[in-house]
């Protein structure tokens, strides 16, 4: 929120406590002096008489008419889908990876920079499990989700089964290789020539 430039106003502060408070105020202090006045004793009168005269009167006393313009205004150069994720930091190992979540990721080299090794990063997890690795500015890693992983892993094995049952053994001889008897072996041909097994 803070790099929307957005300031959040959180229930246990005294603006909004006041604000409650005061509402309550009203509610305790007026309400039963209403209802004294009317002479009202029993739930059902007292939630007759709220519905049918004492909201309207309220709201038209201490209600707050809204702005008419927009509240929303244009993002420019905000980079969202850096903003909108959960950020963790982390240090780069020695052999230039982040352990996050009990998984290991290796972070390639960089033309800026042979190795991040002790570097400070920001890992940002999106919405869809997958990560990326900032240095400052820089993107240097992205990463699928573990979902994704185990989806491309079992589709790389349903591949290499499929690869498996078409794929076929090309090496020569084709043809299954013949016997010879011993005593064709000794036989001698009639063309003269000498069959090498």
């Amino acid at each position: 929120m803070r790099e929307l430039g957005i300031e959040m106003i959180p229930a246990y502060s005294p603006q909004a406590r006041g604000r409650s408070e005061r509402n309550f105020g009203t509610w305790q202090r007026r309400l039963p002096q209403e209802l004294r006045l009317r002479g009202i004793r029993t739930r059902e009168e007292a939630n007759r008489f709220l519905r049918e005269s004492y909201i309207a009167e309220f709201n038209r006393k201490f209600a707050v008419a809204a702005q008419l313009e927009s509240a929303f205004v244009p993002v420019g150069g905000k980079d969202l889908e850096r903003i909108f994720t959960l950020q963790h930091k982390r240090v780069v190992n020695r052999d230039n990876t982040i352990n996050f979540a009990s998984r290991v990721l290796q972070i390639e080299r960089t033309r800026w920079r042979g190795t991040l090794a002790g570097c400070r990063v920001v890992m940002c997890e999106h919405l869809d499990g997958s990560l990326t690795v900032y240095y400052g500015p820089h993107v240097v890693g992205r990463f699928a989700g573990p979902e994704q992983e185990s989806r491309s892993g079992e589709l790389w094995k349903r591949r290499c089964a499929w690869k498996s049952q078409t794929t076929r053994d090309f090496h020569f001889p084709t043809a299954p290789p013949t016997t010879v008897s011993t005593k064709e072996k000794e036989k001698p041909k009639a063309s003269g020539h000498i069959t090498c097994q």
